[in-house]
């Protein structure tokens, strides 16, 4: 069967990816009511003040090679350095690609457990009068699936750091209607001037001040109330799209500093297109436009021709008909200038988005018919404004197609998705959900498009005016976007197998390689449980959902370990979803917990079933590791097991957590488990039984826990190694417990966090330390040790105030100075063994955030240490973090917390802070530490 194209499979639903248990520990922003609150961060960090109670242990991260996986909503090329480019994706974060290696840089790993909802990137703007300034539009949902309000994240070199304003309203970054826009841009005239569209009818929104703090457009006449589907309850559907995208008329001139003639566009079918000439002062709606459709995207060439390609849905996975509009903004008039008008029979399956022009020969056009599912997408292009079109593939006869590409997929060859196809269809498609395609504004032979799994690129564009074939391949070296629901690492064959959000799942035999295939028979839109047979590990079972209309079962089986399954044949009556499964020790019994009805058993491979009796629908299950006989059962807080090989359960531990548990038995040892959830609103926590489940204990010092794995046992140990995502004395990270949960290591740091890792945690039987992550975006992650295990720090030591503290007064409009992103070093006579980095990160009208980096230049570690200044002009700490501060008068001591008191030679410790100033915020140019003067560098 033909796999049903990523993403187009949520269209009857809200999408798989992205969505997770809300948990109560994510805090929702609070609303403002003029203007977006500021938080100085030196990173994306859910913990920057940490607790000193867990120990911890360097080690390296790298991501299970799949090669994309994910919808790319977004490439933007910056307008003014060669070679930066940025790719969004829908909850997997941003990317930067390497202009040399063409590897892609993750920005966002950094976010926390707190801050999952950021991973979802609704827009990005790149500034091409100063390269180094990116900028995110960042939030994952606009309903309630997301309990905190979005954020714009900035920074000044390119993504490595960043700063965050909180804003008074929601983002979806992975709402319908997020494969438009751009809604984020700067002013190509001023870069102080940023630009968003809001959905959710906020309106439009404008900062002066390098998106520090915003303000709404109250002159702007229109919200953009057009939703897809307004009867939606869950919010997802009903949401009105917003204002979807700014382009700036660079050539107009300026007023007031600012760029003189903008356009806005909106979702709205009757009132789409606005216009401002005097610099978004003022706002008229724009003439003789077309109605009855949705802008998706718009690009202005050098001859003042705004183009506009449109469709009668929001996208990304749906809609039918649509058009590619030319307005001449000095006459007024209006073109349609489709490939493939609305109104022809041909075009009733698709509509428009897609959209660039060739920077380097203007009257170059691009479009796609994104939405054209069947039996392909198309992209067209035109080299004379939109006056005529060639497409990428056409007819000769149909079902015969003439293709002017070819396509090479070797880098990732899964992308075939395992297709059996007759003609018009191919494999590889050419694509599917095409809502983003870029030409590079300084290549005309290099273009990008996303698709629904993957990024494609060419490098020979204009080879399509020639009449020759254009070359296109995956681009996605670096890029990992999927979203993870269960792992599995056997003792023997593959080292992890995985099932994954929209995507069914892969056997993985080598981790830095991109499998041959994805998972097939059954063809599963979204793997969500799978498990092997701990005695006899090549027998394997897997579930998880079907396209809407297949008859595909919705479970498989293997039995030479993951690299061949055949699905059951038959399944119990009822079933709507893939629910979780688990397979007696040996292989002999499956117990499986799917949607749509109750918890069933089978002796063999599904060719019958038998209602497994006293577990509740909806249960989790899993099976004993040493005893075939036992399989073990969770449902609201109450503990059940069977010991007949999932024929009956019976009810034992009670008390346990109500909501969000997962639960593990350990390998080699007959009825023990454990288990892990709960909520910050109710029980939250880890729990051991050694009694088969008759029984709980709650594990003392972890304060919250949302998995557990297990892993080869540590050097002289027999008890597996174990692995959770939790918050452990105060501080959410990843661990390892060497000995069964007694103590604790943090095992990650604040660089690696990747936002949510609750779904999936295994650690690998084979090697030590190794352990592979489930991410919601980010793909596997896996880690080995890198390091000797730090012990935990004082329990005296304190950390001081969170870094995400807003200042006490919000920040004027307008910053006095921009923060440099290139430090100077102050003179210095000889050499110190210390150096200072003093950075301003941003300013606004009496206030100020800064980082300061103490670097040991030393051949000895520093253990424990204190920094002073003094401030030249006045200036108070208002707030710091990861230190301990004291200020008399002008004199500033800064000391560490225990955690971070030691500095290798060599190595370097960081603490930020925010600032009052009045007169003056000049920068201090002398610095101690431990009484020896430091070379001094300010930024």
């Amino acid at each position: 069967m033909t796999p049903v194209p990523l993403e187009r499979r949520a269209a009857s639903r809200p999408p798989v990816r992205g969505r997770r248990p809300v948990l109560a520990t994510v805090a929702a922003a609070a609303a403002l009511a003029a203007c977006a609150a500021t938080a100085v961060l030196p990173q994306l960090s859910a913990s920057a003040a940490e607790s000193t109670t867990a120990a911890s242990q360097s080690y390296t991260w790298n991501n299970v090679q799949i090669g994309g996986g994910g919808f790319i909503p977004g490439i933007v090329f910056n307008q003014g350095q060669k070679g930066l480019v940025y790719a969004r994706t829908d909850i997997g974060g941003a990317y930067r690609q390497d202009p040399t290696t063409k590897q892609w840089i993750p920005l966002l790993d950094s976010l926390g457990w707190d801050d999952w909802g950021l991973t979802g990137v609704a827009s990005l703007a790149t500034d091409a009068k100063e390269p180094n300034r990116v900028y995110i539009a960042a939030g994952t949902y606009t309903n309630s699936w997301d309990p905190a309000n979005g954020a714009i994240l900035r920074s000044a070199d390119q993504g490595k750091t960043w700063q965050r304003t909180t804003l008074p309203f929601k983002i979806g970054g992975n709402m319908p209607g997020r494969g438009m826009g751009e809604r984020l841009t700067i002013d190509p005239n001023n870069s102080a001037v940023l630009w968003f569209g809001a959905p959710s009818g906020k309106g439009l929104w404008r900062s002066a001040d390098y998106g520090v703090t915003w303000s709404q457009v109250t002159a702007f006449p229109v919200t953009g109330t057009y939703a897809p589907d307004p009867s939606d309850t869950s919010g997802y559907q009903s949401d009105p799209l917003g204002v979807l995208w700014q382009v700036y008329d660079q050539g107009s001139g300026t007023v007031n500093g600012v760029t003189r003639t903008m356009y806005v566009g909106v979702a709205d079918k009757q009132n789409s297109v606005y216009r401002s000439d005097d610099g978004g002062t003022t706002w008229t709606r724009i003439g003789g436009q077309p109605t009855g459709f949705v802008p998706h995207k718009a690009v202005l060439d050098a001859s003042g021709n705004l183009f506009v390609s449109y469709s009668d849905t929001g996208g990304p996975y749906d809609g039918g008909h649509g058009d590619v509009w030319k307005y001449a903004t000095g006459s007024g008039a209006w073109t349609n200038v489709s490939p493939v008008p609305s109104s022809d029979t041909g075009n009733n399956f698709f509509g428009y988005s897609g959209l660039s022009i060739d920077r380097q020969h203007p009257n170059v056009l691009m479009v796609t018919g994104y939405s054209s599912w069947w039996p392909d997408t198309q992209i067209w292009r035109s080299t004379d404004s939109g006056a005529t079109w060639k497409p990428f593939w056409s007819y000769n006869g149909y079902p015969t197609r003439v293709d002017q590409y070819s396509i090479d997929i070797s880098s990732v060859p899964w992308l075939t998705f395992n297709a059996n196809v007759s003609a018009p269809e191919e494999s590889p498609k050419l694509g599917w959900m095409t809502e983003a395609l870029e030409i590079d504004p300084f290549d005309s032979d290099r273009m990008m498009y996303g698709t629904g799994a993957t990024l494609y690129g060419s490098s020979n564009l204009t080879n399509f005016d020639k009449g020759t074939k254009v070359g296109i391949a995956p681009v996605v070296k670096g890029l990992e976007e999927t979203a993870v629901n269960d792992l599995v690492s056997p003792p023997t064959g593959a080292p992890l197998l995985s099932s994954l959000g929209d995507l069914g799942g892969f056997k993985h035999d080598d981790l830095t390689k991109v499998p041959a295939k994805i998972f097939s028979q059954p063809n599963l839109t979204s793997g969500t449980s799978m498990d092997f047979a701990e005695a006899s590990p090549a027998t394997m079972v897997r579930v998880g959902e079907t396209a809407s209309g297949s008859t595909e079962k919705h479970i498989g089986f293997s039995m030479d370990g993951g690299a061949n399954w055949f699905a059951a044949s038959s399944e119990p009556s009822g079933v709507t979803g893939g629910g979780q499964v688990a397979i007696a020790a040996d292989g002999s019994a499956t117990v499986w917990s799917p949607k749509g009805t109750g918890v069933y058993r089978t002796t063999g491979t599904g060719s019958s079933w038998t209602a497994a009796t006293g577990l509740p629908a909806g249960a989790s299950v899993q099976a004993d590791r040493v005893d075939p006989k036992t399989f073990y059962g969770w449902s609201g807080g109450t503990f059940y097991v069977s010991t007949d090989a999932g024929a009956t359960f019976t009810a034992k531990a009670s008390g346990l957590p109500t909501e969000s548990v997962r639960f593990k038995a350990v390998p080699g040892a007959k009825g023990d488990v454990w288990l892990a959830g709960g909520t910050a609103t109710t029980s939250y926590g880890l729990w051991h039984s050694t009694d088969g489940g008759t029984t709980f204990t709650k594990q003392a010092g972890v304060d919250q826990a949302d998995n557990i794995g297990f892993g080869k046992a540590a050097p002289g140990k027999t008890y597996p190694a174990m692995y959770t995502s939790a918050k452990i004395g105060g501080v959410r990270g990843l661990y390892r417990s060497d000995d069964a949960g007694a103590s604790w290591v943090r095992i990650n740091d604040d660089a690696h966090q990747w936002g949510w890792t609750g779904g999936a945690i295994t650690g690998d039987p084979r090697i030590y330390g190794r352990v592979y992550v489930g991410t919601n975006g980010r793909g596997i992650m896996y880690g080995d040790t890198a390091g000797t295990v730090s012990p935990s720090p004082s329990a005296s030591a304190s950390a001081s105030a969170s870094p995400s503290s807003s200042p006490s007064a919000s920040p004027s409009s307008s910053p006095s100075t921009s923060p440099s992103t290139s430090p100077s070093t102050s003179p210095s006579s000889g050499t110190s063994s210390c150096e200072i980095t003093y950075a301003v990160s941003s300013q606004w009208g009496g206030g100020f955030g800064a980082n300061v980096t103490v670097a040991n230049k030393g051949t000895t570690a520093v253990n424990g240490w204190t920094v002073k200044w003094a401030f030249p002009s006045g200036q108070t700490v208002t707030s710091l973090w990861n230190g301990t501060v004291s200020q008399s008068g002008a004199q500033v001591t800064v000391t560490d917390v225990g955690y971070n008191k030691a500095i290798a030679p060599g190595g370097s410790t960081s603490f930020g802070f925010n600032g009052s100033w009045s007169s003056a915020n000049t920068a201090p140019t002398a610095f101690t530490l431990n009484g020896t003067a430091c070379t001094v560098k300010t930024g």
